[in-house]
C-alpha cells in the first residue's frame, strides 16, 4: 500500500514527471478513440447520405405559418409520384401527398392526405389542381402551395415514386391488409402492369380476405380508385400502406431498421440532412401511427372548363377544423390570406355549406332558408 505524505513534505521530482507523462497518455488515448468513433460515425452517416438524391430548397419562401402552436410539431410532406425510375422534377405530377405531422413530444404521427384534385391556388399560377404544384415546380412550389392554403409550416419532403413503394415494402417482408371482394376484381389488373413494368412476377389474388401482401400487390392495392370512394378511398389506401410498412418496420431490430434504409436511400429525393436519417435509426420504434385523415374534410366535384376538381367546401372551414382536430389548437384563427383564397374559391365554383346554426336563432328565420342540396356533396373522416 502507497504511504501517504505527510503535510509539508514535497513530492519526489520524478512522482510529478510520472504523473504527468500518465496524465497526457489517458488525454491522448481519449482523443485517439473520440477521433476514431467520430470518424466512424462520420463514414457511416456520410455513406448513407450519398446514396440519396438530396435537394435544396429555399425555406425562406415557403410562406411558413406563424403559428406558434404549430412548433410543437414536425410536418414532413410525402409526395408520391406517378413515376418510374429516378425522375424526381419538375414536370411530373405528385399523385400523392401526405404530410406525415410529428408530435414532437409524444412522437405520435398523424398521416394527413391532400387530395390530389384540390382546388386550391398555387402562386403563379391561380386556382388549380394542388397535383399541378409540383409539375410547375417540383418541392419547392408544393410545399409552398400546402403552406399557403393550409397554414402550415412544412418545410421538409421526401419524394417516392412506384418503384420505391415496391422496395420498400418487399424490404420489411411484405405487409397485412385486409381486401375486399370488389377490391380483387380491380387490384389483380394492376398486378399485371405492374409485374409487366418492372420485370417482376407477384401472384394474383384470388379471394377476399387479411393477405400478407408483396410490394407489387401492395402497390396495385393502393392504385384502385374504381370502388365505392373513388379517389378518396384510393388515398385511404395508400396511408394503410404506409402505416403498415411503419408497423412492420418497429418489430425489426436496429440492424435490420438500419438496413432497410440503406436499399430505400438511393430511391427516395429529399432535402433532409445526414442527422435526420442517423437520429431515426434509435427512435423509429417509438413512432405511432394514431390518425389517418382525409382532407379536405368536406367537399364536392365539380367540372370547371371541361376539367373536374375536388373543392374545399370551404377552405376557411376546412382549414380551420385541420387546426383543431389535428393539432389540437382548439382558439385557432383562420389568417386573412387563407379567407382570401376561401372567397376566391367560392366566387369561383360556389359552396353548398352552412355554418353551424346556435341555439339562440330563431325558428323562423331557420324556416325562412331554402333547404340545402347535399347531392353532389362527399366527406372522408
Amino acid at each position: 500500500m502507497k504511504k501517504k505524505l505527510q503535510d509539508g513534505v514535497k513530492p519526489h521530482p520524478w512522482i510529478k514527471k510520472k504523473s504527468t507523462k500518465i496524465a497526457i497518455i489517458i488525454v491522448a488515448v481519449l482523443l485517439a478513440l473520440l477521433t476514431i468513433v467520430g470518424s466512424a460515425v462520420y463514414l457511416f452517416a456520410k455513406g448513407k447520405v450519398d446514396k440519396l438524391d438530396q435537394v435544396e430548397i429555399d425555406t425562406s419562401s415557403l410562406s411558413v405559418s406563424e403559428n406558434e402552436v404549430l412548433t410543437g410539431y414536425r410536418n414532413i410532406a410525402i409526395l408520391g409520384l406517378d413515376t418510374r425510375g429516378d425522375s424526381y422534377g419538375t414536370g411530373n405530377r405528385s399523385d400523392n401527398m401526405i404530410i406525415a405531422s410529428i408530435n414532437n413530444d409524444t412522437n405520435e404521427v398523424k398521416l394527413i392526405s391532400v387530395y390530389r384534385d384540390s382546388y386550391l391556388r398555387i402562386e403563379g399560377h391561380g386556382l388549380d389542381k394542388a397535383t399541378h404544384a409540383y409539375s410547375y415546380g417540383a418541392a419547392q412550389a408544393t410545399l409552398k402551395m400546402l403552406n399557403e392554403n393550409l397554414d402550415l409550416n412544412i418545410t421538409e419532403f421526401v419524394t417516392v415514386n412506384f418503384e420505391s413503394v415496391i422496395e420498400a415494402v418487399d424490404a420489411v417482408g411484405g405487409v397485412s391488409i385486409p381486401i375486399t371482394s370488389e377490391e380483387v376484381y380491380h387490384m389483380n389488373g394492376y398486378i399485371k402492369e405492374l409485374n409487366s413494368l418492372f420485370g417482376k412476377s407477384s401472384k394474383q389474388i384470388t379471394v377476399a380476405g387479411t393477405h400478407t401482401l408483396d410490394g407489387v400487390q401492395a402497390l396495385a392495392y393502393a392504385r384502385i380508385r374504381y370502388t365505392a370512394g373513388g379517389d378518396y378511398k384510393r388515398t385511404e389506401r395508400i396511408r394503410d400502406v404506409l402505416t403498415a410498412i411503419v408497423d412492420k418496420l418497429k418489430t425489426k431490430s436496429l440492424l435490420e431498421i438500419n438496413s432497410f434504409i440503406d436499399k430505400m436511400l438511393p430511391m427516395i429525393s429529399t432535402n433532409l440532412k445526414m442527422s435526420d436519417f442517423v437520429s431515426m435509426i434509435p427512435v423509429l420504434t417509438s413512432f405511432n401511427i394514431t390518425e389517418s385523415i382525409g382532407w379536405p374534410y368536406d367537399k364536392f366535384t365539380k367540372t370547371i372548363n371541361g376539367i373536374s376538381y375536388v373543392i374545399p367546401d370551404t377552405l376557411e372551414e376546412g382549414v380551420r377544423r385541420l387546426h383543431v382536430e389535428a393539432f389540437g389548437d382548439t382558439d385557432y384563427v383562420v389568417p386573412d390570406n387563407v379567407k382570401e383564397i376561401s372567397q376566391a374559391i367560392i366566387a369561383s365554383a360556389g359552396s353548398t355549406y352552412r355554418p353551424p346554426v346556435s341555439s339562440s336563432s330563431s325558428k323562423t328565420e331557420e324556416s325562412s332558408k331554402p333547404l340545402e342540396d347535399t347531392s353532389s356533396k362527399t366527406s372522408d373522416n
